[in-house]
């Protein structure tokens, strides 16, 4: 296994055809992680040369390099978002182990695909998913909140741990009012509930899903339709938490029922509620229940960053923009 040099500029790797899986086809991989640290990286037959003014930065490239060459060599297979993944989780955390993310990362196991944490963050959700009834998930956009949930939900009616699962968001008009939607209540509220709808699709054959919700296996519904029932052995999740109001937070939180699983998930930061009069910024369900439920036992509270989304590059950058413009403006 090569070993990272004092000043980590050039490192040489023994295996040519390990080296090209790492490179990437044409150097694809090599690029990424120049676009994404600014450095100016090449590859010379077996061995690849980092160039940067900032030490941090070859540092991190290296220990990028070392440490995904070993994975490889134990048989991972890593794709593209793998390579730049890795090395802005390195650059938070230059003492990270990669393999305890990767190679011992935690998995979620569905009909359709397994389903792995893709970051510290998410092998520190998908845990606390496993041993708590009920989680409250918190962060920006493309984190995997909800995609998680839903891959945990799944896995557990896999393995008869509940025997339903129970998806729902508040239907919350923003821009637009369900009035002017075409079609009856269902249709006027399935854009609302689309997400889960993508997340199911993802995991599961679209026939079986059909047949799951046809049956009552799976219940997708508004908010709303929680009302006046309790749920045993379901696993039950609130997405778009942030806009629910304090009344509807509790009405779902009281609906757990026996051998039951509630998954929380929310951005404090895109809360679409209109605003009371006289109060600063609408009155969220969500952050009302974060401060207030932080002590209950048998609960578990999971902040993402920034840092942690997992989609598209883009979208990282968009979410920081979008965070600095936020610090940025004046105060109305």
């Amino acid at each position: 296994m090569p070993e990272c040099p004092s000043v980590p500029e050039l490192v040489e790797f023994d295996d040519p055809a390990l080296a090209n899986l790492l490179f990437g086809p044409r150097n694809a991989h090599l690029d990424m992680l120049a676009k994404t640290s600014g450095a100016h990286i090449t590859s010379r037959g077996a061995s690849v040369l980092v160039e940067s003014d900032d030490p941090d930065v070859r540092r991190a490239l290296c220990q990028v390099f070392v440490q995904l060459y070993a994975l490889l060599r134990g048989g991972l297979v890593l794709g593209e978002q793998d390579i730049t993944r890795a090395y802005a989780m390195v650059r938070n955390d230059p003492g990270l182990n990669l393999g305890a993310v990767f190679r011992d990362a935690v998995f979620v196991s569905t009909p359709r695909k397994t389903v792995t944490a893709r970051n510290v963050a998410q092998k520190a959700y998908l845990e606390a998913l496993r041993t708590n009834e009920l989680v409250f998930a918190v962060g920006p956009a493309g984190t995997g909140k909800t995609y998680l949930a839903v891959a945990m939900a799944l896995s557990m009616l896999q393995r008869h741990r509940v025997k339903r699962i129970v998806l729902t968001r508040p239907a919350v008009e923003a821009g637009e009012r369900l009035g002017f939607l075409p079609g009856d209540l269902a249709e006027k509220v399935n854009p609302y509930l689309r997400p889960l709808y993508d997340a199911l699709y993802d995991m599961t054959p679209q026939p079986k899903v059909a047949a799951m919700l046809e049956s009552g296996v799976i219940e997708i519904a508004p908010l709303a339709f929680m009302r006046g029932r309790t749920l045993n052995d379901a696993f039950i999740i609130l997405d778009e938490a942030q806009n629910t109001t304090r009344e509807q937070m509790k009405m779902f939180l009281t609906r757990m029922g026996f051998g039951s699983r509630m998954v929380v998930t929310g951005d404090a930061t895109q809360i679409d509620l209109p605003a009371q009069p006289g109060a600063d910024r609408p009155r969220s369900g969500l952050v009302h229940a974060l401060g207030l439920l932080q002590q209950v036992p048998g609960l578990a509270i999971h902040r993402f960053s920034k840092a942690d989304v997992v989609r598209h590059p883009l979208v990282g950058a968009i979410v920081s923009a979008y965070d600095e413009a936020e610090k940025a403006a004046p105060a109305v």
